[in-house]
């Protein structure tokens, strides 16, 4: 079956390849410029056509509909109201029967009811002609006149719109490529965007929820991956090299948008230590994961699937070694700067104790207590300096004052964390050196708790030392 139409307003159609035609054009339909012809991707009798009559001074638009091969016609067009909004396109949902988009000479249009009501469905899109419109991977593309091409990601959600509409919903995300390299938030003047890096998905909220606990999580399998929320981090601060601001989910009434970036949980830092290597989690791999999003007690759960990038050459057994020793990683520096953060703790106890012990001499054998002290926190900041590099304000520094353990690690996981998933075995030598350095600090670590802050805490106890000590 073929459609043909023409510039005097007519449409035929043949049902033996073009062997014969017949004319099946909407009655009183006139002259115009027939400039496009849906078939429907979901019935092979239905279909659209489009018809502009600008040229002989009528902005009005003509849209026709058929179920029958063209027997019968329906003029769909309620809703378009502009005078000067005469249609360019119409192109039917390939997922969604009756979800159509409509391209006219001042935007884009939408009907969820195969276009007996339309709608505009303008959001950021400039008023412009809209030429044609196409339907690629699940987004829609929008070919302007002179305005460039505009994409709107994923129209799952649009697909998705008979639901209960009083409870909130996560809708499924599209397969995802595992694509690095998105862009930003804010867009460049005379430069295109590409989608973000990540998985992005759209949830619905039935009313604004910023008083409520809104929380979004990632899974593989049972472990948990990554962990959003919708309340800011009350006690967040940086400095150069410190940590980014983590990603806030939005709390609006309606639909929301938000795009995971691929990465597992941000790692702990350590306060005003220059992160060379920056603090983000690993990339992920390819594969099936769980969008869980919950509101106080109420869940909505789906799925996605990560896809490895075609143009790259690389086994599930690579994609698996590569996240295997990310994850190593990774765990490895959490262990190490939790380790630090703790050992600062008791390192500033010690100290602070060492000061109101000087300042009250009266109480028996502090000074031996205070002897102690120094001894530890001495073998602390030795312990420590071999781990973190605290001299390093900005990237220039470690020119003066050389990366310690965890930047070495920092390092290697850059080298790794990369869209070829093969791990050289130079990568693999160098991080079986590393874990071995750790591995002797960490057995450092349990020796100085053991014995050094054991002693400690055990003469302090003994000395019956008061918990509030009053200045003489």
């Amino acid at each position: 079956v073929l459609w043909a139409g023409s510039d005097d307003g007519l449409v035929h159609i043949t049902k033996d390849g073009g062997k014969s035609w017949q004319n099946v054009s909407p009655a009183g339909l006139g002259e115009g410029i027939v400039n496009h012809i849906e078939v429907s991707p979901h019935n092979p009798a239905a279909a659209y056509v489009t018809v502009m009559k600008y040229k002989f001074m009528d902005l009005a638009p003509y849209v026709y509909k058929t179920t029958d091969y063209g027997t019968t016609w329906t003029k769909i067009v309620n809703g378009i109201s502009d005078p000067h909004t005469f249609v360019r396109v119409v192109k039917e949902d390939p997922k969604k029967p009756g979800l159509l988009y409509a391209g006219t000479e001042t935007g884009l249009y939408i009907s969820f009811n195969s276009g007996a009501n339309w709608q505009p469905f303008q959001l950021n899109l400039p008023v412009v002609a809209i030429n044609d419109l196409a339907i690629h991977d699940n987004d829609l593309i929008a070919a302007t006149a002179g305005r460039s091409f505009w994409i709107l990601d994923d129209l799952s959600s649009i697909q998705n719109t008979e639901f209960n509409k009083e409870s909130m919903a996560l809708f499924q995300p599209k397969d995802t490529y595992l694509l690095f390299g998105g862009s930003s938030d804010e867009p460049v003047p005379g430069i295109g965007q590409n989608p973000k890096e990540g998985v992005t998905m759209d949830y619905y909220l039935p009313k604004a929820t910023d008083s409520l606990d809104l929380k979004l999580e990632v899974f593989k399998g049972d472990k948990l991956i990554r962990a959003y929320s919708n309340k800011k981090p009350e006690d967040f601060r940086s400095w150069p090299g410190g940590p980014s601001k983590s990603e806030v989910l939005s709390s609006k009434k309606g639909y929301n948008r938000f795009t995971w970036d691929f990465r597992a949980e941000d790692l702990p830092v350590v306060d005003k230590v220059f992160s060379m290597g920056g603090n983000s989690g690993y990339r992920v791999g390819p594969g099936d994961y769980i969008l869980k999003l919950t509101l106080d007690d109420k869940v909505s759960e789906t799925t996605v699937t990560i896809m490895a990038n075609p143009n790259i050459e690389a086994t599930s057994t690579d994609y698996k070694e590569q996240q295997d020793i990310l994850a190593t990683i990774d765990q490895t520096i959490k262990d190490m700067h939790e380790a630090v953060n703790q050992m600062r703790s008791a390192k500033s106890q010690i100290q602070a104790h060492k000061k109101l012990l000087e300042k009250n001499g009266t109480i028996s054998g502090t000074k031996e207590l205070v002897v102690l002290g120094d001894s530890l926190v001495k073998r602390i900041v030795t312990w420590e300096e071999n781990l973190i590099q605290p001299k390093q304000e900005t990237f220039q520094d470690v020119i003066n004052f050389n990366n310690k353990l965890s930047a070495q690690l920092l390092h290697l996981k850059g080298y790794i964390d990369e869209a070829y998933p093969k791990v050289t075995q130079g990568a693999k030598t160098r991080l079986t050196d590393l874990l071995g350095e750790w591995n002797a600090f960490k057995k450092e670590h349990d020796a100085i708790v053991v014995t050094e802050m054991k002693a400690y805490n055990d003469m302090y106890k003994s000395l019956e030392i008061p918990a509030v000590i009053m200045g003489e």
